[in-house]
């Protein structure tokens, strides 16, 4: 039975990627990696309405998403691995942007699997979501971890660090990027010596580089008059994930010119937490 008729303006946060580092490849396919996530208040909004007999439906409130988008999914998996009887009507307002490397989607199926573990009353630990987020992508844990951290591994290492506040823009072009295709670029570097922590904390906000980027770059062409923009402003900045937003630090006195018409701007600061953090136990 659901203890809640209803879960209203629920936020899904964006991240973004401080460095990204390839260290090598397994012999299945898969790259090993190192990056910082960092979280950033620029989010989708969701709402969650109980329906009995288990139905699942979504409601897109702004552009329109996959038929099977990753919130089904995650919520088909949370009942199908709980037995629950219960539904949801799930109502997404998209405000961050698809193929940014901001792990928009991922957060989105974290906050269906955090909302909807209290919609229906499950009251699971974190422990056990955690395995179901894995299986929906490799970001997904990050998401319901709810911690900057510093990631390693194929992303399933996950490590807490702090960060200090800080102000950054994000500019995401019309064009966005496909990670599959980056992944499999001959030219893509997967042979960067591996960091360490204290090497990132020594200087958070200007450590390392995105080797995902200059293969980006070819790809996309709007990823480096993205980086060219911000160079005319005298701002450092890079690219976040696979692409294609990109971002630099600022500081609260910082004046940018008008991004092209049809790029998104969007000023923000880090998140020392999620904001669902207080949503679910940690215990086992």
């Amino acid at each position: 039975m659901a203890v809640l008729k209803s879960l209203h303006h629920v936020p899904a946060p964006a991240k973004l990627n401080l460095f990204l580092h390839i260290t090598g490849r397994r012999p299945d396919g898969y790259h090993l990696l190192q990056s910082v996530f960092m979280l950033i208040d620029w989010w989708d909004i969701l709402h969650f309405d109980f329906l009995p007999g288990g139905k699942l439906q979504r409601h897109d409130l702004s552009h329109s998403l996959p038929a099977d988008d990753l919130c089904l999914r995650a919520a088909r998996l949370l009942q199908q691995v709980s037995g629950t009887g219960s539904g949801a009507l799930i109502s997404i307002e998209k405000r961050l942007p698809a193929q940014a490397g901001m792990g928009g989607g991922s957060s989105d199926a974290a906050t269906t699997l955090l909302a909807l573990n209290r919609l229906w009353g499950l009251n699971w630990p974190l422990t056990r979501l955690l395995p179901l987020g894995l299986t929906l992508g490799a970001d997904v844990p990050f998401f319901l971890r709810g911690k900057n951290a510093w990631v390693e591994g194929i992303g399933e290492s996950l490590h807490p660090v702090s960060l200090p506040a800080a102000r950054f823009a994000v500019l995401k072009p019309e064009q966005g990027l496909e990670t599959a295709l980056i992944f499999k670029d001959p030219a893509l570097t997967r042979d960067t010596s591996p960091a360490t922590m204290t090497d990132f904390a020594a200087r958070p906000y200007a450590f390392g580089r995105n080797d995902l980027q200059a293969v980006a770059r070819q790809l996309c062409p709007q990823v480096d008059q993205s980086l060219d923009w911000f160079s005319r402003q005298g701002l450092r900045s890079g690219m976040t994930g696979s692409g294609s937003a990109v971002f630099a630090r600022i500081s609260s006195d910082t004046v940018l010119s008008e991004p092209p018409p049809g790029w998104q701007l969007q000023l923000c600061s880090n998140l020392e937490i999620h904001p669902l953090a207080g949503w679910i136990s940690c215990d086992v």
